[in-house]
């Protein structure tokens, strides 16, 4: 472990102009700012497609295996973010598992309420499929609000009755929007990215008048049976630890196979660290493991 390193990157997370609480005129610009900022590996290509009414990104890095394909689904708080934010942490895992990313540029709250984020979601993978992709060659992965997107999709999907894909992986989940869980409070002292205000102003302008218990907004309280395998990371800093803890017991109750990875002192969706920490290139090498086992080869 790198404790320095994870101490760095914790100050460097408090030390970031961001406050997903703060206003949206000002958020949105900084975050993409500071995304921008981290260096992208020279060899990542990037190119504008549609996925039915769904625009994306396709991204590719490094030798894939042909057919294989990650669906990549931004954070952000259901409010900021795009597919091109997402191109240094999707070409990362799609690098780590030999395949091409898809980042889905879903719409976002406030202007676009549930479930019009999640409806992209959808419509981008059903897309995907009709395209002629197999679903046993389509990962779908996402992180912090991303992650609640793809197990809501894999839950509609599943009612739908429409092939699900071979694996999905969730880093730092936010499944909970009822905001009740201990951890809420007990890291809030050590989580540098996330606080109880920031989220509930952002659940709200995510909700409009939905109520946080519905299963395709908070999917920890949907049915999760039939789920395809699943991989959970969180960093033990999180003031939403709970909702991957809670996430994996629910998981496993439904029958469903699933991995949970908990890093020890590390902040909201430190893989994106990859540069400056050690454990962020070992989680996104682990994601990469899992979804090549998971996935058929042509």
């Amino acid at each position: 472990m790198t404790r320095a390193q994870r101490q760095a990157v914790v100050q460097a997370v408090k030390d970031a102009p961001i406050d997903l609480g703060g206003e949206l005129e000002l958020l949105r610009p900084e975050f993409e700012a500071m995304v921008a900022s981290r260096a992208v590996p020279p060899d990542v290509a990037t190119a504008s497609m549609e996925l039915g009414p769904v625009s994306g990104l396709r991204i590719s890095a490094g030798a894939t295996v042909p057919g294989r394909t990650v669906v990549f689904v931004h954070g952000g708080g259901f409010v900021v973010g795009t597919a091109a934010s997402a191109v240094g942490l999707a070409s990362a895992v799609g690098r780590a598992a030999g395949a091409e990313s898809i980042a889905v540029d879903y719409r976002l709250a406030p202007e676009h309420p549930f479930p019009a984020g999640l409806d992209d979601v959808v419509a981008a993978y059903a897309a995907l499929l009709d395209s002629g992709t197999p679903p046993a060659s389509i990962a779908i992965a996402g992180e912090s609000a991303g992650g609640n997107l793809v197990l809501a999709a894999l839950v509609a999907l599943r009612d739908r009755r429409l092939p699900l894909p071979a694996c999905a992986v969730v880093m730092s989940p936010f499944v909970d929007l009822t905001l009740d869980t201990s951890s809420r409070s007990s890291k809030a002292e050590l989580d540098p990215a996330l606080s109880t205000s920031a989220l509930r102003r952002r659940i709200s302008e995510y909700l409009a008048d939905t109520d946080p218990r519905h299963p395709l907004v908070s999917p920890l309280l949907a049915d999760l049976r039939g789920m395809p395998p699943l991989l959970v990371q969180v960093g033990s800093y999180e003031v939403l630890l709970d909702d991957a803890l809670a996430l994996v017991r629910r998981a496993a109750h439904a029958d469903v196979d699933v991995t949970l990875e908990v890093t020890a002192g590390v902040p909201h969706v430190f893989q994106t660290r990859m540069a400056v920490l050690e454990e962020a290139g070992a989680a996104i090498e682990s994601i990469g493991r899992f979804i090549d086992r998971h996935t058929q080869r042509p």
